[in-house]
């Protein structure tokens, strides 16, 4: 009988899960060439391994029956890590800066409609239906703005839709939207603050002249800070050429002088080249870079120095740089264990060769991930293969 029990639950779990959402295996290409054929569009799961979001859609929304009935008969659905194989092109070409974002994509590989965040089963149905409706696609609703569109409504999902992956364009949007409000709300600050990325976008001109109204929600001395950042953002972007892949130093600090003292300007631009090398895979220099900025990391967060340890584990095979990122991960540990820290120290043990520690820590990531109903099968495999 006991037997039979676990093939029953075995046969009740596998058709639980497929109910959800069915992902093709194959490559992009041959994604496409089926979706081209069958006439559907391709719904893209855009995803990054560490993006808490996308695994809480995993876990909570995808097995869904009602979600899954409805992808599965209306897309080609296809699940991509952007920051891995191929995905690294498609999260260029389909300019994917946030995660998780869903591309709907037609049979001749054009991103017809696109959203992103974690959304609730009924949103994430909603979604899929806007999709296949070309009037509520996002090309049709630029059309409709580049018509002069100005229902409140209809700007503000317009935004949300365009502020991360076309901020330029959200910037327009929103602009739009700001010239018709007196006061601002919650919402409208919220925002405010995602879509002004630069002093140069017209909305820097409504954050600086609606101050009264954002000081209402958010404290002065936050305010300030997001003033600054704005600022140092505009100066970053004008520092750094893309095309060449340098810095202007002596332009970063001298325009930063107006408003950080050198030391800190100095540390930002340490650390904005430390990012900058990393994405373009100059390993070395963002190895140089962190280890001298982080060569006292006693007031570093568990969550930043949890950060370091891991790109270092994925990047850095230097022992003694890797002996560094141990002692990060154990302090990252020792200021809040959870699954994610734990889990990075055990891969750190692991790849110095201390296959004891690494044991332990994995297990312990295991049973962490246990209680916060996270998923540890990629710890298990390491587990097993201590």
């Amino acid at each position: 009988m006991k037997k039979i029990a676990i093939l029953s639950t075995l046969f009740i779990g596998a058709f639980a899960w497929a109910q959800g959402i069915k992902f093709e295996d194959g490559n992009f290409a041959s994604i496409v060439a089926k979706a081209k054929k069958e006439n559907k569009l391709i719904f893209i799961d855009a995803y990054a391994s560490w993006c808490g979001p996308c695994k809480l859609m995993v876990k909570n929304i995808f097995p869904l029956k009602t979600v899954g009935d409805y992808y599965n008969s209306h897309f080609i659905n296809a699940k991509i890590d952007m920051e891995k194989g191929e995905g690294i092109d498609l999260a260029k070409k389909y300019n994917v800066k946030a995660f998780p974002t869903y591309l709907f994509i037609n049979g001749n590989g054009e991103a017809v409609h696109r959203t992103l965040g974690y959304v609730e089963e009924s949103d994430f149905i909603q979604f899929a239906k806007d999709a296949e409706d070309p009037s509520k696609r996002l090309t049709s609703l630029k059309q409709q703005f580049e018509s002069g569109e100005k229902d409140p409504e209809f700007l503000k999902n317009l935004a949300g839709l365009t502020i991360y992956n076309d901020p330029e364009f959200a910037g327009k949007v929103l602009n739009r939207y700001f010239q018709q409000k007196s006061t601002l709300d919650q919402e409208d600050v919220q925002m405010l603050l995602s879509g002004t990325q630069t002093t140069d976008s017209p909305l820097y001109k409504t954050f600086q002249d609606k101050k009264a109204d954002i000081l209402k929600l958010i404290p002065a001395d936050k305010y300030e800070a997001i003033n600054k950042n704005i600022k140092l953002n505009t100066v970053a972007q004008k520092a750094y050429n893309s095309e060449t892949k340098t810095w202007n130093d002596s332009y970063f600090m001298t325009e930063t002088s107006k408003f950080l003292s050198k030391e800190e300007a100095d540390k930002i631009l340490k650390r904005m080249k430390a990012n900058r090398a990393l994405k373009n895979k100059d390993i070395p220099t963002y190895e140089k870079l962190i280890l001298e900025l982080y060569q006292d990391y006693s007031t570093a967060s568990s969550a930043e120095l949890n950060s370091l340890a891991w790109n270092f584990f994925e990047n850095v095979n230097n022992k003694s740089s890797l002996e560094k990122a141990v002692a990060w991960a154990q302090e990252s540990v020792k200021k809040d264990q959870n699954f994610a820290n734990t889990d990075t120290l055990a891969n750190l043990y692991n790849k110095v060769g201390d296959k004891k520690n690494a044991k332990i820590w994995a297990e312990k990531s295991i049973e962490l991930a246990k209680t916060s109903g996270e998923d540890s099968s990629d710890t298990e495999k390491l587990l097993k293969s201590l």
